[in-house]
């Protein structure tokens, strides 16, 4: 490649810096491509709630299964990698993405388009660790905290522009083209990798650990599955939750127990040993739980019970990214303070956003919910750079690709598995006390009495009756969705004292 410098004495790459630009700008597409995948398809949720027929916890998996693709394939990284070659393996994800996504917009039916999301995020699923890998290895260590920082921010203004983008389009022209939207930019991402990533010298190919890939896969399939469905079955109460249940426990069990003994395991547990990457494990898996789970949760609310168009909530969730980029920028010119601040900061502003979203009501304006989702996505930004330097700050450098796998692996479990406990609590919540308010609906309860207590509401009709057991549901739902905050709110707060844990890197 380009000649040498001294400032690229440690790079794995050696390159110049207008091929570190390019390098910088097609990764950071890439990144852009899968998150606008979950962020407008998260808009788009009540849409789809409406054209397949199907109810919140159902549309959600449209959501948690996508995750859960990313998650099984993101450790087959490194393997497919040293299989392919790193720059095939970017053209080849971003190929088969851009495909999938286009065959989403074309779905008839619920479980058509699970299948194609399962597919789209597990051909998504090493854009974001393998290319953030190629970042690093393209800069100097002493680079890694800035072109991280830039990296983040960067990747956010799709993000941010995509739901406010996607929601109008989805009004104007249908929910399909707010898949369809994200094609174009698939396809030139795919050609960017072609002809700009540099290439590597051949390596050997190793073969795949198949049991740890199959065990670890129904693990994970089954803990996705007994959370998505445990509600709806009611829990152990049903043969298929505790066949689930049991099968999930064993294949943790022998993945675990083969990882441990294996002479090339999927994943070498060994690396927990750095202080730092287990500590940062943790919390990415935290940082996971709350990432996505307020643009799941609260599109199905605003446009089903407190009337918001697609559009209004693109802006939302558009102004949640704004946020995050701004936290970005933040943790970017505050790379010289103690990192374990920023993210106590960071898992703070969570914290404080989850409190405030518990004083939603019904009626919430949209000054409010844009405040709070600034909030929310500068937490996001402030805590991902700093944690993602610390955890890999002590990790030897050809472990780098596989720890990168089980950094996003953990990120992409976490979100799916706090969004279906959250949606299971909404559901729960709901049914419980929809039961508890209707036993006051009686003609014997003297507050029917006091119309100057009820105000238009009667049951002295059918359509007063209705109008009552309407309101009922979304006073129930509320209640539900209260919940589910607060438990967003504690695990955030969660975090703040595993920060000071942290060792901090060394100067470099």
């Amino acid at each position: 490649m380009a000649t040498t410098t001294a400032a690229d004495e440690e790079a794995v790459y050696k390159l110049t810096f207008f091929e570190r630009v390019l390098v910088l700008v097609f990764v950071t597409l890439a990144a852009t491509i899968y998150a606008s995948s979950i962020l407008i398809a998260s808009a788009l949720l009540p849409k789809l709630q409406g054209a397949l027929s199907a109810t919140q916890d159902e549309v959600s998996w449209t959501m948690t299964f996508n995750i859960v693709a990313t998650a099984v394939v993101t450790p087959m990284t490194g393997w497919l990698a040293d299989r392919l070659g790193r720059r095939n393996t970017m053209v080849w994800c971003a190929s088969i993405f851009a495909v999938s996504t286009f065959l989403c917009g074309t779905a008839s039916t619920l479980e058509e388009l699970i299948l194609w999301r399962v597919i789209q995020g597990a051909a998504g699923a090493p854009l974001v660790p393998l290319g953030q890998t190629l970042l690093l290895d393209s800069n100097p260590k002493r680079l890694h905290g800035t072109v991280t920082a830039i990296f983040g921010m960067a990747n956010m203004i799709g993000p941010a522009l995509g739901p406010w983008v996607g929601g109008e389009i989805s009004e104007l022209y249908g929910w399909r083209w707010g898949f369809w939207m994200i094609v174009p930019v698939a396809v030139i991402t795919a050609i960017g990798f072609q002809f700009i990533l540099p290439r590597r010298a051949s390596r050997e190919r190793p073969s795949l650990d198949w049991s740890g890939l199959i065990t670890l896969s129904i693990a994970i399939a089954g803990a996705q599955l007994v959370f998505s469905r445990g509600q709806r079955l009611d829990w152990f109460q049903s043969s298929e939750i505790v066949i689930v249940t049991f099968v999930t426990i064993i294949a943790f069990y022998m993945f675990f127990a083969h990882s441990l003994t294996a002479e090339r395991p999927f994943i070498r547990l060994y690396l927990l040993k750095d202080r730092n990457y287990a500590l940062g494990l943790i919390l990415v898996f935290i940082f996971g739980m709350l990432n996505f789970a307020p643009v799941v949760l609260l599109p199905p609310l605003l446009q089903n019970f407190s009337g918001y168009t697609d559009s209004a909530i693109g802006v939302f969730i558009g102004w949640r990214g704004f946020g995050t980029a701004l936290g970005f920028f933040l943790a970017m010119l505050t790379t010289r303070v103690d990192p374990r601040i920023m993210m106590i900061m960071g898992f703070g502003a969570q914290s404080y956003a989850g409190f405030g979203m518990m004083q939603f009501d019904l009626n919430v304006d949209q000054a409010l919910l844009a405040t709070n989702s600034i909030i929310q996505g500068m937490g996001i930004g402030l805590t991902w750079v700093p944690m993602t330097v610390v955890t890999f700050a002590t990790l030897a450098p050809e472990y780098r690709a596989e720890g990168m796998s089980m950094f996003h692996l953990l990120r992409n479990f976490g979100s799916s598995l706090f969004i279906s406990i959250a949606v299971a609590e909404i559901v729960r919540t709901t049914s419980a006390n929809y039961a508890r308010l209707t036993e006051q609906v009686s003609p014997f309860n003297e507050v029917w009495n006091m119309p100057w207590a009820t105000g238009a509401w009667t049951i002295d009709s059918v359509q007063g009756m209705a109008k009552v057991a309407s309101e009922i549901v979304r006073q129930a739902t509320m209640i539900g969705y209260v919940n589910a905050f607060l438990m967003y709110a504690l695990v955030a707060a969660a975090g703040i004292p595993l920060c000071l844990l942290a060792r901090l890197p060394r100067k470099v």
